[in-house]
């Protein structure tokens, strides 16, 4: 077993990268009930949360079929940080993440996110913050470095560990990579190796079939594996990574009927914690990703995403289940 203090997760637990726009409640609710054993909401403004933005307070909801679940926290001041694990403790999490890893401008040019790789005794002093303002385990999440010229994420896992982290997920690439190219995972494998690192360590970054998350945790070592952009659309990846590395036998893929039945899911869980108009509208993201491959998927698509009611939305939805459309990739 893999444990975060007192959070225990099996011997290979698969996270969900917490994604903004993406890994909210509704998505979370369907890669939890395909197998993901720790989620983490998106990523919370820390100066949001002090101006009670409603944006930033929506991000706090969890609920308890979630759990165990972590709230992620970036911003650029030590002091708003630690306020903002305070107010993030009284949502109920089972933990708090600092993100240390966004790569885009609006949060790394900002000194927040990924910028901390260039200012690690702010980045200690910030985390420390954090850890003496929850009663919660804290986690990190975070990259190999700035640029490939400084990559001090084995310097970074060492000195967050000794101010109180209880976990660390580090994503195979640098800032300045963003997400192009192929992760590096040799730098995680050190981490895990470093005699001085008790903490778990989970890789992530590419890991987009079963195959390749066994080999991952096989050839570096890591504690588990974190999942992103393969599960949009696709939460069937936590299943069939379980089944791969249980019984080393590739599962057979979603029918049309799963598929319809998970995106049911999903929108009944969007309409639920967002409303008819906001959770139709957000939903409308998911529909190429639920149905790639189907024949026909383009024209179904099409009138999801034209449909302003939900009623209209499950009547697609049923012509779909009815038709003799096929899945063909």
């Amino acid at each position: 077993m893999v444990h975060i203090r007192n959070i225990q997760l099996p011997d290979f637990p698969l996270l969900l990268a917490p994604m903004e726009d993406v890994s909210d409640p509704p998505f979370r609710a369907v890669c939890k009930a395909n197998g993901a054993d720790l989620m983490y909401t998106e990523f919370i403004s820390s100066e949001g949360l002090i101006r009670a933005a409603a944006k930033s307070r929506q991000k706090l909801d969890v609920f308890d079929y979630e759990r165990p679940i972590g709230i992620q926290l970036f911003g650029s001041d030590v002091d708003t940080m630690g306020e903002c694990a305070a107010i993030s403790t009284e949502a109920g999490p089972d933990l708090i993440d600092i993100n240390y890893g966004c790569p885009v401008k609006q949060v790394a040019l900002r000194g927040a996110g990924a910028a901390l790789l260039r200012d690690i005794p702010k980045m200690v002093a910030m985390t420390a913050a954090v850890v003496k303002n929850t009663h919660l385990p804290v986690t990190v999440k975070t990259r190999l470095g700035w640029d490939t010229e400084t990559q001090n994420v084995e310097e970074v896992a060492e000195r967050l560990q000794d101010v109180g982290i209880e976990a660390l997920t580090v994503h195979g690439r640098t800032r300045v990579q963003l997400y192009k190219g192929e992760a590096d995972w040799r730098l995680i494998a050190k981490i895990k190796e470093n005699p001085r690192i008790k903490i778990p360590i989970f890789g992530n970054g590419d890991i987009d079939s079963p195959e390749k998350a066994v080999a991952y945790k096989n050839r570096y070592g890591v504690d588990g594996v974190m999942i992103g952009r393969a599960a949009i659309g696709y939460p069937w990846i936590f299943r069939e990574v379980k089944h791969y590395a249980t019984t080393g036998q590739k599962l057979a893929p979603p029918t049309l009927e799963e598929r319809i039945a998970m995106c049911k899911m999903h929108f009944d869980k969007s309409l639920e914690w967002k409303g008819p108009k906001a959770g139709i509208f957000e939903m409308r993201r998911h529909y190429t990703h639920y149905f790639r491959g189907l024949e026909g998927a383009k024209q179904w698509r099409t009138r999801l995403v034209d449909a302003e009611l939900g009623e209209e939305v499950y009547a697609i939805l049923e012509e779909i289940a009815a038709s003799d459309a096929v899945l063909v990739g």
